[in-house]
């Protein structure tokens, strides 16, 4: 037995030795080829560019690596940074090699989400460009209000020559949550909400943006505005600025102001891949209840090819006729037709030419246009006439005309339209001071207004705040000498 463990010693301390002598003749490098590599990595996703991975080489024993990175991507690398193409699960596998042709695996998953993947339909990649479609000869109209019912179309664009300066707007959602409106250079003037003039373009100057009483609306100018898209819940919120049309709000046909916010309903978002996508926006209308009786809706378009995009021209005016003699006295045949009424088409008015049942003050003529509305009429309703050329106001400016209405404090609105497009348009509000006699309103134009107009309408007992509502009362209303003069 002590010899046994003699021996065992002696090959012990001989083991030792032979280690000991092994390690003082190789070096720390030829120690480490004699190990095999071990491969290893982390994943760290940037949090500025989802699409950009950073990884983080922890692999043993190795020199050279061969990165694969689950699309075909590669690298030899150490530690590569690596950007995909789109949002996917990848397997990603790195080979660990040392100089003796060892080799090690390792594999491990990477996801790329996108954040904004809900959104991408909206602002595109890297922001996306769009503008109100600017063809309507499928029906589909830039710009439309009616009721809830969808009914009617109380009213759309129909030459879109007549507004070409809002076909070449564009509002450019971008991904960092603004939106960027450029109207590039001029602007469209809706009626009564700015104080240079009639409904026509105008440069698109601070100058120029400013309302009847003074009001500040440069906000409705080009710039960039904040916004909020919701998929779930189909609603985009601007904090700033317009789609569309400057004056529609969140839930009113009109707001004289910009708004610090609007929020639209989405209610078509359309990807066509190659060709135009397709973006339908609206907004409420409500009365003072907070009844929704309407809507406004906008449709804009982006292309996919700029070029594709369709360019609307001014609409030529050196065809219409143009005239300074408007004076309708209802002496001879006169042509005028109702609207409104029982069924937004006059249905129960009775427009004719009677005697002046008040021939006394102002008005003594002999003969005067007579317009009886029904119980139930429309808020709205009225008469028009269209003239035979368009009204020249290069040296006539005024129109002067004569009502006789059964109430006194009514609202008059007197307006001038195109035939060809009923959006080109301008009116005017009166208050009737006494029942029951004649009084004389007056309108003056300016050079804005020139070769515009060859509609006119006259609206009895308008509720200029109405909320849809109907008139309680049969009613009679009398004008007569709608003349031009200087």
């Amino acid at each position: 037995m002590k010899k046994s463990q003699l021996f065992k010693s002696i090959g012990l301390m001989m083991t030792f030795a032979t280690m000991m002598f092994l390690t003082s003749c190789f070096s720390e490098d030829d120690i480490q080829d004699l190990l095999d590599p071990v491969a290893s990595f982390q994943i760290e996703v940037s949090t500025d560019n989802f699409l950009e991975v950073s990884f983080t080489n922890f692999s043993l024993n190795a020199d050279s690596y061969a990165w694969t990175f689950g699309d075909g991507g590669t690298s030899t690398e150490t530690d590569p940074t690596y950007t995909y193409m789109e949002a996917g699960t990848f397997t990603v596998t790195l080979v660990a090699s040392n100089t003796n042709g060892a080799t090690s695996t390792f594999t491990d998953e990477v996801t790329i989400t996108d954040p904004l993947a809900a959104q991408r339909a909206l602002i595109g990649e890297n922001g996306k460009v769009w503008q109100l479609v600017a063809d309507n000869s499928t029906g589909v109209n830039p710009l439309q209000v009616g009721p809830t019912d969808r009914s009617a179309v109380w009213f759309a664009i129909g030459d879109l020559c007549s507004r070409e300066c809002i076909f070449d707007d564009t509002w450019t959602f971008n991904t960092d949550g603004t939106f960027t409106y450029e109207n590039n250079g001029d602007y469209w003037y809706e009626g009564g909400l700015f104080a240079n003039g009639s409904e026509s373009c105008f440069e698109a100057i601070d100058a120029n943006y400013v309302g009847p009483g003074g009001e500040d609306l440069t906000d409705w100018n080009s710039g960039t505005h904040p916004f909020t898209y919701d998929p779930t819940s189909t609603s985009l919120t601007i904090n700033g600025g317009f789609i569309g049309l400057t004056k529609a709000g969140t839930d009113k046909d009109s707001y004289t102001t910009p708004q610090p916010s609007v929020t639209y309903n989405v209610a078509k978002l359309v990807e066509v891949e190659g060709a135009a996508d397709t973006l339908v926006l609206e907004t409420d209308l409500t009365d003072d209840d907070g009844v929704v009786f309407g809507y406004w809706a906008f449709t804009l378009v982006s292309y996919a090819n700029a070029s594709d995009a369709v360019i609307v021209e001014e609409c030529p005016t050196s065809e219409k006729t143009l005239f300074d003699v408007v004076n309708i006295d209802f002496e001879s045949t006169s042509n005028w037709n109702p609207f409104g009424g029982n069924d937004d088409a006059g249905g129960g008015m009775v427009m004719s030419v009677i005697a002046n049942p008040d021939a006394s003050g102002i008005n003594t003529s002999a003969n005067v246009g007579s317009l009886e509305e029904p119980d139930g009429s429309r808020f709205y309703s009225g008469a028009s006439t269209q003239l035979d050329g368009y009204i020249d106001f290069s040296v006539k400016k005024t129109i002067k005309f004569k009502v006789w209405s059964p109430i006194a404090g009514a609202t008059v609105k007197f307006k001038l339209e195109d035939s060809a497009d009923a959006s080109v348009a301008t009116e005017t509000d009166f208050t009737i001071t006494a029942a029951d006699t004649w009084e004389e309103f007056e309108v003056l134009y300016t050079s804005n207004d020139q070769a515009l107009y060859d509609v006119i309408a006259v609206f009895f007992d308008f509720d200029p705040n109405a909320d849809q509502s109907n008139k309680s009362g049969a009613r009679t209303h009398y004008f007569d000498d709608i003349i031009l003069v200087e």
